[in-house]
């Protein structure tokens, strides 16, 4: 059975995920890193509640024969200054993936990342250079072992308080997203399952955007 990491599982996608590898006979064991704690009891879980998500140095222990990660932590453009958007889109996952290579350099890396990435790193869009800059530190550090995941509009399978006056407006048209086709939204849920499978299967092909998730889905 499988071993796996999920970081941000209080997040919308990361919770999908992890209620997936709690669910899943695959998995074994289910190492989730979150902030505070998720008061979430099950006999595969370990949390480890994180005041530093740059210091993973008492956690190697924890990491060893690790077969996947799966890294949801993030931030809405505008919550936070511009150092600590990069810090925690950068920074953040760097630090992990770090800490994750000495012990368990045979893992696969999960990276719910977004449409627009620029792996160029060109973009004057705040997003797209820091997404497009971690891709290419990730790849650099992981190979073909890591994943990079795309999504255009995520729909909320369950109801939320959007974050902002973009996504409230989104959802409103996401039935006009859906009909435009596969390359512009993608539901929460389908977008954790195919994020669970990739770091579970490692398929050949490592850059999914938003319809490469859909039909990765339609193909397992």
């Amino acid at each position: 059975m499988k071993k796996v990491i999920v970081a941000g599982s209080s997040g919308m996608i990361g919770q999908l995920i992890l209620n997936r590898c709690l669910n899943d006979a695959a998995v074994g064991e289910v190492i989730s890193l979150v902030r505070r704690p998720m008061e979430i009891e099950h006999p595969k879980l370990h949390e480890i509640v994180l005041d530093d998500f740059l210091d993973y140095t008492s956690q190697h222990a924890h990491f060893t024969s690790v077969d996947a990660v799966y890294y949801c932590v993030g931030v809405y453009t505008g919550a936070v200054d511009r150092e600590r958007f990069r810090q925690i889109t950068i920074d953040y996952p760097m630090a992990l993936a770090r800490a994750v290579q000495l012990v368990s350099p045979k893992s696969s890396f999960v990276l719910l990342s977004g449409q627009g990435a620029d792996r160029k790193e060109k973009s004057r869009l705040m997003f797209a250079l820091d997404k497009g800059i971690v891709e290419n530190q990730l790849l650099s550090l992981w190979g073909n072992q890591f994943y990079a995941c795309r999504p255009g509009y995520i729909y909320p399978v369950q109801k939320r308080k959007e974050p902002n006056f973009s996504y409230s407006l989104s959802r409103k048209l996401y039935p006009v997203l859906k009909y435009l086709g596969k390359k512009f939204s993608i539901t929460s849920e389908e977008l954790a399952q195919a994020m669970f499978y990739i770091g579970l299967k490692q398929p050949k092909k490592t850059l999914f955007e938003n319809d490469d998730l859909l039909r990765f889905l339609e193909e397992i």
